[in-house]
């Protein structure tokens, strides 16, 4: 077959759906609404990146771009009982890993090593109608368990280590097993985004606009933005998502709160841009991200991502709660911070039985000085 005479890539029917009508006739496309509302269901996860794949059940063709790692199989049987009540809880990574081309992204150590930047605990509610986030500091002091990788490699425990310690020493599988014992919570999925794939992501959006209310400049991250409205390209983006020092206190919390902000930038971007009316840039789209995800073995196919986001269509970011873990700053070490025990609790809790995080759980802890910054 010549190139000129190549068709174009289909996109699969989901299971369940109606057959297609004949050749002669035009099936009615979905609408474009319910297409945003996927899309905004993988952004409130952190995960924009799975936006494309969630939208119109993406080519099949681009299933082979997906790495997938048998969590499952790494943590055996010694993990949080799963509750049966309709909800979902998902951990959410995006990797600082400084080898290849991700070395030059973003600043900091370039040393090869892996780290996870930025950590969030995705809870969708019984009905896929809400959800909440809780983003965990990567510089949490913590207790990490011992643990097996996915290659077998067990890793002794640790104590008073950093939380992204954790996924440098035994990769998603430590990361998760240091969660789940952080929250007696049992992660039913993982999702893991790198920064590379995000500024590529980005860029293939055409930009995320959002306003500073304030100057910012941290040569660190390589971000300076005048306070005004700004179109983010994936490089100003990244830096966004990572600068600490050029706002608030300039800890860890204050890049949550930027990174929180930028997410309802983004998903109020993905719903407005008219990449489902392109099917070029769709596919676009949908092979950035199935080339910049890790996920666990459950989710390690386009089809199944496509049933995952099916089932969280509903979501946007007007029903969406993000707050971050409660912790107060180390009294040892102000670049530290500690969880707050009896806080937590209350945050855990809630998820466990499936209710709304209380606005006690967050009342008087270390915040980061850094909310309202930026908005979209």
């Amino acid at each position: 077959m010549s190139a000129e005479s190549t068709p174009e890539p289909v996109i699969p029917e989901p299971a369940g759906s109606a057959p297609r009508r004949g050749r002669g006739r035009r099936r009615k496309a979905p609408g474009r609404g319910r297409k945003a509302l996927r899309v905004a269901a993988w952004t409130a996860a952190g995960v924009v990146v799975l936006g494309g794949t969630g939208a119109g059940y993406v080519y099949f063709k681009l299933n082979g771009n997906i790495h997938s790692l048998d969590i499952n199989q790494a943590l055996g049987a010694d993990r949080p009982t799963k509750i049966d009540n309709g909800s979902q809880n998902i951990l959410v990574l995006g990797s600082d890993s400084r080898s290849g081309s991700n070395k030059k992204l973003g600043g900091g150590t370039d040393d090869g090593s892996a780290r996870s930047d930025t950590a969030m605990i995705v809870h969708v509610y019984e009905g896929h109608k809400r959800a909440s986030v809780v983003s965990v500091p990567r510089d949490t002091l913590v207790d990490r368990p011992a643990c097996t990788d996915t290659s077998g490699t067990t890793h002794p425990a640790a104590t008073g280590v950093m939380f992204n310690e954790a996924y440098s020493t035994g990769g998603a599988a430590c990361a998760v097993k240091t969660v789940e014992s952080l929250t007696g919570i049992r992660m039913d999925h993982y999702l893991e985004v790198d920064f590379q794939g995000f500024q590529k992501l980005i860029d293939d959006l055409g930009g995320v606009p959002v306003t500073t209310n304030r100057n910012i400049d941290d040569p660190q991250s390589h971000l300076t933005l005048r306070a005004g409205t700004h179109t983010l390209d994936g490089e100003q983006a990244l830096g966004l998502v990572r600068t600490r020092h050029g706002v608030g206190d300039g800890s860890d919390l204050g890049r949550i709160q930027l990174q929180q902000a930028f997410v309802k930038a983004l998903i109020n971007q993905v719903e407005h841009v008219g990449v489902f009316s392109n099917p070029k840039k769709l596919y676009d789209l949908a092979d950035t991200a199935t080339k910049a995800v890790t996920t666990d073995s459950d989710l390690g196919s386009v089809n199944a991502l496509a049933d995952f986001a099916d089932g969280l269509k509903g979501i946007g970011a007007k029903n969406m709660t993000m707050i971050t873990m409660p912790v107060q700053y180390d009294p040892a070490d102000p670049n530290r911070v500690i969880m707050e025990p009896a806080k937590a609790h209350l945050v855990w809790n809630a998820l466990k039985n499936d209710q709304q995080i209380p606005k006690s759980a967050t009342t008087g802890t270390a915040a980061g000085e850094a909310k309202g910054v930026v908005t979209s």
